[in-house]
Order: C-alpha cells, then sequence, then structure tokens
C-alpha cells in the first residue's frame, strides 16, 4: 500500500489535504509559550486559494472561551509585559475590530477558541481576511517584521473597540515559515 501512496503520489494522482495539483503548499509553523514562558501548544497555517487555515493543538491553557487573533509583529520576547511587543492586530488598513462590526473586520480577527477544562484546545479556524505572503485582496502574515498569534484571556465579543473586551494576553506564538 505505501509503495502504491509513493507511485501515485510520483504521477500526481493523489492530492494530499491542503495542496492542489502542480502547486506548492505555503505552510508555516506556531509554538505557542504563556507569560512564565512554558510552552502551551503549537499550531500550523496552511495557505489556500481563498484564506489561511489555521490548525492550532494547545494545552495548559485557562478553560473557557479565549480570543485569539494575528498580531501585526512577529515578536513574543516580552512575555512579563503581556507580548505587547506583537504589536495591535494584523491591519494593514486601519479597519474596525470585530467579526460582526459594520466596519470591520480587521485582518487579524478570528472567531474564539474554546478551552477544555483539562486546559486542551484542538480546532481548525480558517481566516479569509490573512494570507501567508499576501495574496491579492488579503493581509500578508509573514511581511518584513513578520506576525504572531495571540491568545486573550476573555472572549472576543466581535464588535467592541479596540479587542473586543479580550482582555490581556496570556500566550503568544510567533508564525514562521514551515522549512
Amino acid at each position: 500500500m505505501r509503495l502504491t501512496l509513493i507511485a501515485a503520489m510520483a504521477l500526481g494522482l493523489v492530492v494530499l489535504p491542503g495542496s492542489l495539483p502542480g502547486q506548492p503548499t505555503e505552510r508555516a509553523s506556531v509554538a505557542f509559550v504563556d507569560r512564565d514562558g512554558n510552552d502551551v501548544g503549537v499550531g500550523t497555517l496552511i495557505e489556500g486559494p481563498h484564506g489561511v487555515l489555521i490548525d492550532l493543538d494547545l494545552h495548559s491553557l485557562p478553560p473557557g472561551r479565549r480570543a485569539i487573533h494575528i498580531h501585526s509583529v512577529g515578536t513574543c520576547a516580552d512575555p512579563d509585559e503581556g507580548f505587547v511587543a506583537s504589536g495591535g492586530h494584523l491591519n494593514p488598513e486601519g479597519k474596525a475590530h470585530g467579526l460582526m462590526n459594520p466596519e470591520g473586520p480587521d485582518n487579524g480577527d478570528l472567531p474564539n477558541i474554546i478551552v477544555r477544562e483539562d486546559g486542551t484546545v484542538q480546532v481548525e479556524l480558517f481566516s479569509h481576511l490573512a494570507s501567508l505572503s499576501g495574496a491579492p485582496g488579503r493581509a500578508a502574515i509573514l511581511d518584513d517584521d513578520g506576525a504572531a498569534l495571540v491568545i486573550h484571556q476573555q472572549r472576543d465579543d466581535h464588535i467592541s473597540q479596540p479587542i473586543g473586551g479580550a482582555g490581556p494576553r496570556i500566550a503568544c506564538g510567533v508564525v514562521i515559515p514551515a522549512e
């Protein structure tokens, strides 16, 4: 079976998830840390024809609904200051925050995640507002100063300014191109 799959892939007869025949699939990864510098999980970003799929596998987070956003600077270097060096949301057009806001959304807005009682999250999110390298009409995540995914202490109400009442930043991960 394995040899058959390898032969079919070599002939271009098998399309793997996240790929299109004849087109390389751009990917990136994220390693999350909390404010104490502890590992709290990983993520994979996969470029698609209409947006970016964000696959998260997280642990050791406080249970409940939590906001997650794409922030405009690729650093998590200041955990004791709450990861403020990651800047505001990815938002080159200066739109209002919120998936439900008639003046928005900005390019960094994402749906909330739900952390289980055991502190884990396994979820796939999709953003049609961003692109790893900047597809037409979508903001670039992997631009000159990069980007970070940031998890907040509370849920995002998807309309309040500036961050939907999401509260302090509790975890952060820098988006880096996959090798």
